[in-house]
């Protein structure tokens, strides 16, 4: 357990694994190093190899993530080639955290564009600030979506909203992106990362077996019948009460005292 190696993207900090995916380095743009250390850790996460109760998603500088960074697009002999080399990093990043049974968290200040506006839409719970702004900006440099944006923004939004969205490259200021669920809510945009960081270490520090039981009927959900969900919904409870975290938490509220999930 906890195989891990820290590198200046990734670190385990009071069990909450955090990825700073964009530096003020190449103008805030997705960092690769974030990605590949990013991937591997995520990679050990989902094996059983790395402990964390919670995934947080950063950026330093003055934005969360302002996208792939197009100049070095423009420098490469062959460019097509060389996009295709960063999305297919990019995506066993997505891959992985996709993959990911524990909460994830994105602190989202500044500018959180194109790949940054993907990786957003991965998290399950999003914290902007009222000058938080999203915007898909593929089609600026002529580009199609990458990071999954175009499968997780319909899901999100609606397709009719995403076609909009993704077509117009629409720019959405945080209180849109949080009254169309991209964003979940809004504190001061000077505070965006101490409560993203606060919320991350309370989920890591909360009933890990509930939350990874609550995300797996989510992510089930979309494709079972109300009927089927009931059942899984039951079996799901029911082992939750059998359970270390269902006995504690069972168990405190009983004797009316804090639950101790460690």
């Amino acid at each position: 357990m906890n195989h891990f190696e820290r590198t200046d993207s990734v670190e385990v900090v009071d069990g909450v694994l955090q990825i700073t995916v964009a530096t003020a380095d190449a103008g805030t743009s997705l960092s690769s190093d974030a990605m590949a250390d990013g991937a591997r850790a995520l990679h050990a996460l989902n094996a059983g190899d790395l402990a964390a109760g919670s995934i947080l998603l950063i950026g330093s500088g003055s934005n969360f993530c302002a996208g792939g960074n197009v100049r070095a697009f423009a420098s490469a002999p062959d460019r097509g080639e060389y996009v295709r080399g960063v999305a297919d990093e990019f995506h066993r990043f997505v891959l992985e955290l996709a993959a990911v049974e524990i909460p994830i968290v994105a602190g989202v200040h500044g500018w959180a564009a194109g790949a940054g506006m993907s990786l957003v839409c991965h998290a399950d719970v999003a914290i902007g600030g009222r000058a938080t702004k999203l915007r898909p900006a593929y089609p600026g440099i002529g580009f199609t979506p990458d990071g999954g944006l175009s499968w997780t923004l319909p899901r999100i939004v609606g397709p009719a909203r995403a076609r909009d969205i993704l077509l117009s490259d629409s720019i959405l200021n945080g209180e849109e992106a949080v009254r169309l669920g991209i964003l979940s809510r809004l504190v001061g945009d000077d505070i965006i990362a101490a409560e993203a960081q606060r919320l991350a270490r309370t989920f890591a520090a909360g009933p890990t077996q509930a939350f990874k039981g609550t995300k797996a009927l989510l992510f089930a959900s979309e494709t079972r019948t109300l009927a089927e969900q009931l059942e899984a919904e039951a079996s799901s409870i029911s082992a939750a009460a059998n359970g270390p975290t269902g006995r504690e938490g069972v168990d405190a509220f009983v004797e009316k005292r804090r639950p101790d999930f460690s």
